[in-house]
């Protein structure tokens, strides 16, 4: 079956089947930022420390880097479609079983299952939302898909809060389970069919880790973003303890973050139309002054909601670096686009392992935006590496 396009060069239809990889986004996303604002519920029912809870944050993580490039390379040659529908399944299951989960080491084991769709999942839907627009307007279309991902940060995780302060975290994991079936379905009647990829082949879709630019892009999306980690694992507790903010409070504190991740997302969309590799410059430096005001910021709880807008809109990074991988990964664009999210989950976990190591070993809860600054600095020295090689080896 061959796409309908109509005269401005959209495929047909391709509003619903947007909307319904958005969904996907959402439920995803939800998933994936819920455990910031339920992480002292979470301690307190395991009867775990704050930083041991960031673990279960970490394992999903480690999810995201493991599948994405596994799953990219197995199913190479997979319809794209059948694959989006079977990648939604997994995330049901882990979700399910992270709602079942009885104990600490269950629910981290819970947490890699649901993780390891993730990176996949938003890499072929990524390429999918490109594939139904004209070339010249591919920021946008994935700004929109991407858009289900940052909703989530303002509707679905101060929702989720508020539903795991009232009953319980297990029945949150749940909800997020069943985003994942409605989704299944959507994807099901709106996306359209096209068949697999005869001529991919796992060698060929490695063949993305021999491109230096390739793996550059990664590294930087890896370190550079690893800062936003390492301060919004651990913001719950960081505004109770110093700003005195009510844990009440903190269903609001996450719809500020997906305030400022919407924000972020749509400004970055529209930017990414344009020069992605010089807007990735500027966006690791706004990163890096977000996160050095951040400590004086979050001394006060109406300055603390604004640090947490801000930091939200480090987001504005993302749809650059997912581009950017597109025009660099040549036949590989499934484990490219896979590994980006597989990178920001590197970010993910190391964020978050790191920000809590600053605070285990006492340096106070601001600390992760120490670690944030040195992580966001490290991504602005790869960034500039990229550059060099570039303007050597390729026209920018």
């Amino acid at each position: 079956m061959h796409k309908q396009i109509d005269e401005t060069g959209y495929t047909k239809g391709a509003g619903w089947a947007q909307f319904a990889l958005a969904l996907g986004g959402f439920g995803i996303g939800t998933g994936e930022f819920i455990m910031m604002g339920m992480l002292p519920d979470v301690a307190h029912s395991l009867r775990i420390t704050e930083p041991q809870a960031g673990n279960a944050i970490a394992s999903y993580a480690l999810g995201v880097v493991v599948g994405a490039p596994v799953i990219a390379v197995l199913a190479a040659r997979m319809s794209r479609k059948y694959l989006l529908l079977a990648l939604m399944a997994v995330f049901f299951a882990g979700n399910a079983a992270s709602a079942l989960a009885p104990g600490y080491y269950s629910l981290v084991i819970a947490r890699f299952l649901t993780g390891l769709p993730h990176g996949a999942y938003f890499g072929v839907a990524s390429l999918v939302a490109a594939s139904l627009v004209p070339v010249g307007k591919r920021g946008s279309a994935l700004s929109r898909m991407m858009l289900g991902l940052t909703v989530a940060t303002l509707v679905g995780v101060p929702l989720g809060s508020w539903i795991g302060q009232l009953f319980s975290w297990h029945i949150v994991f749940a909800f997020v389970g069943a985003v994942g079936l409605v989704t299944c379905l959507l994807i099901a009647r709106f996306v359209p069919f096209r068949e697999g990829d005869a001529g991919a082949h796992p060698l060929r879709e490695l063949g993305a880790l021999r491109n230096s630019q390739v793996l550059l892009t990664l590294l930087v999306g890896a370190i550079g973003f690893g800062g936003m980690f390492a301060i919004f694992s651990y913001i719950a507790p960081t505004l109770i303890h110093t700003s005195g903010m009510s844990a009440r409070l903190i269903p609001w504190v996450m719809a500020a973050f997906g305030l400022g991740m919407i924000a972020g997302n749509l400004a970055g969309g529209k930017l990414a139309n344009g020069d992605v590799l010089k807007i990735i410059g500027w966006a690791l430096l706004w990163n890096v002054f977000i996160m050095a005001i951040f400590p004086f910021l979050a001394l006060y709880v109406a300055s603390g909601l604004l640090a947490t807008f801000l930091i939200g809109t480090t987001s504005v990074l993302l749809p650059s670096l997912q581009i950017r991988l597109m025009d660099v990964a040549n036949d590989s664009q499934t484990l490219a686009a896979a590994m980006n999210h597989s990178a920001l989950n590197i970010a993910n976990a190391m964020g978050a392992y790191l920000g809590g190591l600053a605070i285990s070993y006492g340096f106070g809860w601001v600390s992760t935006a120490y670690v944030g600054v040195m992580l966001g600095i490290a991504g602005i020295i790869v960034y500039l590496m990229t550059i060099k090689y570039a303007r050597k080896h390729i026209p920018v």
